[in-house]
This record gives structure tokens, C-alpha cells and sequence, in this order.
């Protein structure tokens, strides 16, 4: 089984990461470039993908040529495989994959859930999830392994005001990576699930009433997820991470 660090020319890992216009997604992004690796950015807004790859350019090591951006929203399961399909046919391979798109709703209790909101977040945090691992396992498998890491939320591990639909589909997202761990680990891929509690990101602009000042300021930060995406991706194929919890020290 191959290590997911380093590829045979030297240079970094090829990440895919989902989700990677903001927020998570993007700290995780500017993490992975500060350690040489190659990327392909994917998410739905086309500018903040290009603004973030002159970024990442910015901080890798021999930069250019080492990014690519798929503009793609992952509810179409084509748009999901051609994110895979990016990373084969810019870099020839596929060792990591960075779950980190999510939706969610203002009107988000069970009095207020509609067919039409609880389809649009389960469709991105469940389907999409889905769709894209079913598309980088046989890529993964035929290099011999990979993992792949999936941003859920701590109102999967413990309930909350994030909502019936939000709750459902991160516990749902955790369900699919591991039963793909199961169904996929004699051919070398691992599957994480990390589990952030509050986090500071423009997500919480779609809260019913945003947190106050105080509360922000106890918050996570995007990179103290990233730094635990890193710390899962740093590992050699021969652990196992299946679940990580991280949580604001004070609430």
C-alpha cells in the first residue's frame, strides 16, 4: 500500500478539496499550499475560487502549474465526478479528498423545514458527499490507497439549534464514510470524519439570529479545523483516524 505524503516526483500530495471557496474550506486549502502540495479547488463560486487560487500559487513552493479549479456544484453527480476527473487529467492521481461543503437554511426548525430546504441540504451535504466519494474510490484504488476527510458538524454528535434537515444530513455524511471505510479498506482507503463545533465562518450568516460578539470571539477558527484536516492527512496509511472531535474550549 502506497503513503499519501509525497508522489513520485518529490512534490506534495494531490488534494482535492470540496467546499473550497471559504470558510473550512479555504484554510484548509492555504494550509495544504504552505506544505507543498497540489491542489484542485472546487466549489461553486467561480471568483472566490480564482481569488484563492492566486493565493495558494502564492505560497507554493514552484506554484505554478501546481493548482487547479473546477467550478462545480456538487449536488450534479457529473459536476461531482468531474472533480475526480480534474485532478487525473491535470496531475495523473488522486490521495486526498477534503469534504468540506455544506448548506443550511435561516428557517431550519422542524416547524419551518420545507421539502424544497430540506432537499437543498441534504442534496449537498449527503448526495454531494456521496457522489464525489464514488467517484475518487476506483481513482484512490488504482494507486493502491487514499483517504478521504469529511467536515461534518457537532450537531451530529450532540443535538442543537443547527436543525432537523443540517443534523440529519452531517449524521447521514458520517453513515457514508464509514460504510465506505468497510467496503473500501482492503484497497487502502481510509475514511475521517471531523466534527467542529462552533466555528467562525461566513456559514453563520445563514442563522436564524447571528452570534454575538462574545460568543464569535470563543469560536473556532477555519484554521484550527484545517490544522486538524492537516494532522489526519499527515499520518501514514498505517493509521487510522475514524472520528475527530473539536470543540471551543469555552462556551
Amino acid at each position: 500500500m502506497s503513503e499519501p505524503t509525497r508522489n513520485e516526483s518529490g512534490d506534495g500530495r494531490v488534494v482535492v478539496i470540496v467546499g473550497a471557496s471559504s470558510g473550512i474550506g479555504r484554510a484548509v486549502a492555504l494550509r495544504c499550499a504552505g506544505r507543498g502540495d497540489t491542489l484542485v479547488l472546487a466549489a461553486r463560486r467561480e471568483e472566490l475560487l480564482r481569488r484563492l487560487a492566486d493565493e495558494v500559487a502564492a505560497l507554493q513552493p514552484g506554484g505554478a502549474g501546481k493548482t487547479a479549479t473546477v467550478t462545480a456544484d456538487v449536488r450534479d453527480s457529473g459536476a461531482a465526478a468531474g472533480i475526480v476527473d480534474a485532478a487525473l487529467s491535470h496531475f495523473g492521481r488522486l490521495d486526498v479528498v477534503v469534504y468540506a461543503a455544506g448548506w443550511n437554511v435561516r428557517n431550519r426548525s422542524i416547524y419551518e423545514t420545507t421539502d424544497e430546504s430540506w432537499q437543498s441540504i441534504v442534496e449537498t451535504n449527503v448526495t454531494g458527499a456521496f457522489s464525489v466519494t464514488r467517484a475518487a474510490v476506483p481513482a484512490m484504488e488504482a494507486r493502491g490507497g487514499g483517504l478521504l476527510v469529511y467536515v461534518s458538524s457537532s450537531g451530529a454528535k450532540r443535538p442543537d439549534q443547527s436543525g432537523v434537515a443540517y443534523q440529519a444530513s452531517k449524521a447521514g455524511m458520517a453513515a457514508l464514510a464509514h460504510a465506505t471505510m468497510e467496503e473500501a479498506r482492503a484497497a487502502g482507503i481510509r475514511t475521517t470524519v471531523i466534527y467542529p463545533g462552533l466555528t467562525d465562518t461566513p456559514f453563520l450568516e445563514h442563522r436564524p439570529v447571528p452570534p454575538d460578539e462574545e460568543t464569535l470571539r470563543r469560536a473556532l477558527q477555519p484554521e484550527d479545523v484545517a490544522a486538524a484536516c492537516g494532522f489526519v492527512m499527515d499520518l501514514p496509511a498505517r493509521a487510522h483516524v475514524p472520528e475527530l472531535l473539536l470543540y471551543p474550549s469555552r462556551t
